[in-house]
């Protein structure tokens, strides 16, 4: 063999061993992300205990666990709210008049605002005519019993067409809640099958006005509960007035008012303690959370008009209604200091449990597609954590963001209190979340009691971040699911 023909070999025979060492690894990657068919979160991942031994909670055949599906609402106490959600796919008319495609609920989108006092049992039969793929409900800041979290594919299956699933809880806790499907939520929220619930004190506020804005987003088209442009509502002079903002979409909003100070005193459903008046200042609700804002109206019957993330919001008024919109205040409320410190209730100091919940992102595959994935403590999805617990627990949790963007962290079945952000502690008023917005380059410290037993999801409410893997879950110890991602109910709870 001539000296060329053998060197032109050497060159073939280098650039396939080059080749099989840049793609053999890709194949492994790309191989190794690929999801099966069907799988139970509790196999999924790893367990992390908090500097416990993981007991049995990562193994969801464990034999004489609780299983969700019992942990319900007491079956024999009779409903105080009862109602029934049907669920369509087509084509709608907005409160606005405009047309949308997508999805409604008893023909209307948002669905119907469901009212509740503090202590009643609420029961909701889902009906599901005609949503291709499953729908369920998710009741978004209510500490529900787990069977009742509507999570498919972890606390239930998805409620195929021509099938009904009925939800039973109490709503002890008064506040702002909002409620919506948790199948395929990142495009079933999006296209309209979500509504408000509203939980009042057993002894209401009297006289004052209460108000929901629910703030959604119709095909980029901005509405305040299915209306474009501004919502008018009655108050008169010298009358109060409580505005419950819920942020639905998949980014942080602010909130101000114009023409009157206002008190910050309700965050995600829980009241603040002491909150102050304040005026040209702005409240940031992040996505999936929830704002209260009270104020007393001029006496002179003067408008006042509250933000919603832009120039159109609610406008109070009596006799006119005109207000000129006012440019976003420069301050943000920090509610790291606003109101006065009360007591937890619990130690954080002496948690049982300490959790890392680190946030990334780095380029990979998911599931067979190449891209940049986030990450939960370096692991990106399906490898990411079950944070398990024992009922009672005092739970600490670290929360720390250097993905590049903004993360609106969602904790189901449970409230959690911040502690501090950037190491610097919280003075004022306790600051108890569900949803928290967690920007990059912040890191929270939170705590919480861990008194609701089941297994959570603890995600991204930016809901495509979700689905692209941003997502852990809480599992307490001993409790099973019978339920799995995929397989025949289709259960694809992102």
């Amino acid at each position: 063999m001539s000296g060329p023909r053998r060197a032109g070999r050497l060159r073939l025979a280098i650039a396939g061993a080059a080749a099989a060492l840049v793609l053999g690894p890709i194949a492994w990657f790309w191989q190794s992300s690929l999801l099966p068919d069907t799988y139970s979160v509790m196999d999924m991942g790893y367990a992390d205990a908090g500097g416990h031994a993981a007991g049995n909670a990562h193994a969801h055949h464990t034999a004489g666990g609780r299983s969700v599906a019992s942990l319900v609402a007491d079956p024999a106490r009779p409903a105080d709210v009862a109602l029934t959600l049907t669920a369509r796919h087509g084509r709608f008319r907005l409160p606005s008049g405009r047309m949308v495609d997508g999805y409604t609920l008893n023909g209307q989108s948002p669905g119907p605002t469901i009212r509740a006092t503090a202590g009643q049992l609420v029961q909701v039969r889902l009906v599901n005519e005609s949503v291709p793929g499953g729908i369920t409900l998710h009741w978004h800041g209510v500490d529900v019993p787990n069977a009742a979290d509507g999570v498919a594919g972890v606390t239930q299956d998805a409620v195929a067409v021509g099938r009904e699933f009925t939800y039973r809880f109490v709503a002890d806790q008064p506040g702002t809640f909002w409620y919506h499907s948790h199948q395929m939520s990142h495009e079933q929220v999006r296209d309209g099958l979500l509504g408000a619930l509203v939980v009042t004190p057993a002894a209401p506020v009297p006289d004052a006005i209460d108000v929901v804005a629910l703030v959604h987003l119709y095909h980029g088209v901005r509405t305040i509960n299915g209306f474009e442009g501004d919502v008018r509502v009655t108050v008169p002079p010298g009358g109060r007035a409580r505005v419950r903002v819920i942020n639905t979409d998949n980014g942080p909003m602010s909130t101000w008012g114009h023409g009157a100070p206002y008190r910050h005193v309700a965050v995600d459903g829980t009241d603040l303690a002491g909150p102050a008046s304040v005026h040209d200042t702005a409240v940031l609700v992040t996505a999936g959370g929830r704002a209260d804002l009270e104020l007393t109206m001029p006496d002179d019957g003067a408008p006042v008009r509250i933000h919603l993330g832009g120039a159109t919001g609610v406008v109070l008024g009596s006799r006119t209604f005109t207000v000129d919109p006012a440019p976003r205040p420069r301050e943000t409320l920090d509610l790291l200091t606003y109101g006065t410190a009360a007591p937890l209730g619990f130690d954080p100091d002496a948690p049982d449990r300490r959790f890392e919940y680190a946030i990334g992102r780095r380029p990979g595959f998911l599931d067979g597609r190449p891209g940049l994935f986030w990450t939960v403590n370096g692991h990106q999805f399906p490898d990411v954590p079950m944070f398990v617990v024992r009922e009672g627990d005092v739970v600490r949790m670290h929360i720390s963001n250097d993905s590049g963007e903004v993360h609106p962290m969602h904790l189901h079945g449970h409230h959690a209190v911040v502690l501090s952000r950037d190491g610097v502690p919280a003075t004022g008023s306790p600051w108890w979340i569900d949803s928290l917005n967690v920007a990059n380059g912040e890191s929270y410290d939170i705590a919480f009691v861990a008194d609701n037993p089941g297994i959570w999801m603890d995600h991204c409410h930016n809901l495509p971040h979700a689905a692209e893997g941003l997502v852990a879950h809480l599992a307490y110890e001993g409790v099973t699911t019978p339920y799995a991602v995929g397989g025949r109910a289709g259960n694809k709870p992102e």
